[in-house]
């Protein structure tokens, strides 16, 4: 809700009797048009001046004495927690935070500007680790969705400089992003939060696979966890936020195996062994199952037929027609599952997830036999035939929703 839908909407609201004009005034009330307005402009002053001193700062920092620029960072360190402190108690919360956050930042910056000083930050990752270490605890103390969101990036930071410059993986951090701030999200579930987290922790598994030197696949592990963590939530959307970024990573890797995949090149970077691969996905199946069936959502097992181990047949055309008959499969169920629902995004998505996969078919098993004509027309008739069935679902699901008596 907001005062721009209640302003362009909410007369008609009142004119088809959903709700009266005094409680449209009420709901106005709620949502005083210069509030945004008076929390937004202090915090760009703030940020204008701010950015003034540190471009003053930055363009003479080699200059300034070694005492001079650690009291300089430590003002600013002190200032931003104070300064957030103070617009909290006195109920600007949105300032406050943000001060917060600018404070989470700043402690970073020292952290690397000090480590340069006395020329620590190439040998150790203490510090790094502890900017982590940092917002999560600021994000336990103040409840804070920005300062979860600034963490998980700091880690996802923290992890790529730990594995790129300093030949290290640092568990410490990826067991404080999947437990600390994981159970946080538990505790406190939220769609835009879920999304966030399952990103920045398959971005760790993608680091920890590669420091290790292991087979590709072995990632959909650590990643097939995280889905397998969304279907024991009891907040639909939370999980559901929580398992895009798993299945986009599954269905992208096995569209790349049906562009790429012809060559046993590729398919022996991705061949792990067989049977510990098998046991430990799954193993990470039967969670995903069970946790379905305490749920009531066993219909979203067909998200599994992405993770069928098709990378093990040779290269070539085997190959290349094992992906795709994953990808209708998982294409179909979507579309299936958004109509038995009645899920107009999810229809959207199976849409586009059919259409890509039968342009990649068509691509890769077509092209070379047909003429380029008959191409275009048989894809264009499918994409019609697909439009007017879809159609024609949705006609009979309004007509049988019409028909139904009310209660």
């Amino acid at each position: 809700m907001s005062r721009n839908l209640l302003e362009t909407d909410g007369p008609e609201w009142v004119r088809r009797g959903v709700i009266s004009e005094g409680q449209r005034e009420q709901l106005l009330a709620l949502y005083p048009s210069e509030a945004n307005a008076i929390g937004l402009l202090p915090l760009l002053g703030s940020l204008l001046v701010l950015l003034s001193a540190l471009s003053v700062v930055a363009a003479n920092w080699q200059s300034l004495p070694e005492l001079l620029r650690l009291g300089l960072l430590l003002a600013t360190l002190v200032a931003a927690y104070a300064g957030g402190e103070y617009f909290r108690w006195r109920g600007n919360t949105s300032l406050g935070m943000g001060l917060v956050a600018l404070g989470l930042v700043v402690f970073g910056a020292s952290i690397v500007l000090t480590s340069q000083l006395y020329q620590l930050i190439g040998y150790d990752l203490t510090g790094l680790v502890a900017w982590a270490a940092a917002g999560m605890g600021l994000t336990w103390l103040y409840r804070s969705r920005l300062l979860f969101l600034l963490t998980v990036i700091i880690s996802g930071i923290v992890q790529g400089y730990n594995t790129g410059q300093l030949g290290a993986f640092s568990y410490l951090t990826a067991a404080g992003t999947a437990l600390g701030l994981g159970y946080y999200w538990w505790r406190r579930p939220d769609a835009l939060l879920g999304g966030v987290l399952a990103g920045g922790l398959l971005w760790q598994a993608a680091l920890l696979i590669n420091h290790l030197h292991v087979k590709i696949t072995w990632f959909f592990i650590p990643a097939m966890l995280v889905y397998a963590l969304g279907d024991w939530q009891a907040d639909r959307p939370a999980g559901r936020a929580l398992q895009g970024p798993p299945l986009a990573a599954a269905f992208l890797f096995t569209l790349g195996l049906a562009l790429f995949g012809e060559s046993d090149f590729y398919a022996g970077q991705l061949r792990a062994p067989l049977v510990p691969y098998l046991a430990a996905l799954g193993a990470v199946l039967a969670l995903s199952l069970v946790g379905k069936q305490r749920r009531g959502r066993l219909s979203g097992a067909t998200d599994w037929l992405l993770l069928l181990p098709g990378f093990y047949f040779t290269g070539g055309l085997p190959l290349a027609v094992a992906t795709l008959v994953v990808l209708y499969a998982y294409s179909g169920s979507v579309l299936l599952r958004a109509h038995q629902e009645q899920n107009p995004d999810r229809v959207t998505l199976g849409t586009v997830l059919f259409v890509l996969t039968t342009a990649v078919a068509y691509f890769k098993l077509t092209w070379g036999f047909f003429d380029k004509s008959l191409f275009f027309l048989l894809g264009g008739l499918l994409l019609l035939g697909l439009s007017w069935w879809l159609q024609r679902r949705a006609a009979r699901t309004l007509a049988a929703a019409t028909a139904a008596p009310k209660p």
